[in-house]
């Protein structure tokens, strides 16, 4: 089934190609760039993004003991989105790189945090009241992407807008390796600490101090790793919202808590899941490929809604 969904995401486009023909060796005109620039980079890029998303809202997830949270639902995109929108209308060349764009992802999603784990911090809030809170941080930072909108040329106001859908249109090698980096080393960081993220989802700071690590640093540097993580995907992407929420939310189902176990099936469920959505939204009104952003969002909400239900039962 998975290899399916990477063979039909590779194979449709408006230049027909099958891996079958590649593997023997019969090629046309231009099919090899074709794969090779277009079409590789951007099924790569499909699955580190799914990877990437998924490992971000799942360790949100488990530092705020909430089920509710990701990078999308506490605003932590529509952040990245507005300091990406601010370094692509109005930054110096540097800003408008890719590095430069990642910067002010980066720094608008570390500000957002911030200020949603300071109102969390004075008032003490429940899972639900934190979701509200991250909807609060989503209207505020979109609304300033919109005036940004506003005062920027017509030509880098297109891009902008192309941008917000959730796209891998513009995937290129450069974009692979970058991403591939960043998720490769936080992942290491991840996984040194799987015992010590169980025993912070479970709201045990006494086990956490046991293993001599101080619990409110851990969630300062996980969070950290989550959000930058979510920056570095989405400036190349743009918003592609609950992927960092469905994926855990499979893993749960299908292994449980268990970070050794949990943490691995997040991440292979939110590549397939970008993969799956890729391939359906070039197939979907073919010839015309709609943004993967579009159809995550289609698959995210009704399961969005049905964890708030669940949640509600609960308490």
């Amino acid at each position: 089934m998975y290899m399916s969904v990477i063979h039909l995401s590779l194979t449709i486009g408006d230049i027909p190609y099958t891996v079958y023909a590649y593997i023997q060796g019969y090629t046309l005109n231009g099919t090899e760039k074709v794969m090779l620039f277009l079409r590789m980079p951007r099924m790569l890029l499909a699955v580190l993004v799914g990877i990437g998303l998924a490992l971000s809202g799942a360790i949100i997830q488990s530092v705020t003991r909430n089920y509710l949270v990701s990078p999308f639902t506490l605003g932590i995109s529509s952040s990245a989105a507005f300091g990406a929108a601010i370094c692509i209308a109005f930054g110096s060349k540097f800003l408008q790189s890719d590095i430069g764009i990642i910067i002010g992802a980066f720094s608008m999603s570390c500000l957002c945090l911030c200020i949603v784990q300071g109102i969390t911090s004075y008032i003490g809030v429940s899972p639900t009241s934190l979701v509200l809170i991250g909807i609060s941080m989503n209207y505020i930072f979109s609304a300033m992407t919109a005036v940004v909108e506003f005062f920027t040329t017509e030509y880098k106001l297109g891009e902008i807008i192309q941008w917000s859908f959730g796209t891998l249109s513009r995937a290129t090698w450069e974009n692979v390796i970058i991403s591939s980096i960043v998720i490769a080393i936080c992942a290491l960081f991840i996984i040194r600490h799987t015992i010590t993220l169980n025993a912070l989802a479970q709201n045990n700071d006494e086990m956490v101090r046991s293993l001599g690590i101080n619990p409110e640093r851990f969630r300062i540097q996980m969070s950290t790793i989550s959000v930058l993580i979510s920056a570095t995907l989405i400036s190349y992407t743009g918003v592609i919202g609950f992927v960092g929420l469905v994926g855990p939310h499979i893993a749960r189902i299908l292994v449980g808590n268990d970070h050794r176990f949990f943490l691995p099936v997040s991440a292979v469920s939110g590549a397939w899941l970008m993969i799956l959505a890729d391939a359906v939204g070039k197939y979907l009104v073919y010839p015309v490929s709609l943004p993967v952003g579009v159809i995550i969002s289609f698959i995210g909400v009704p399961i969005f809604i049905n964890l708030i239900l669940t949640s509600r039962r609960r308490i």
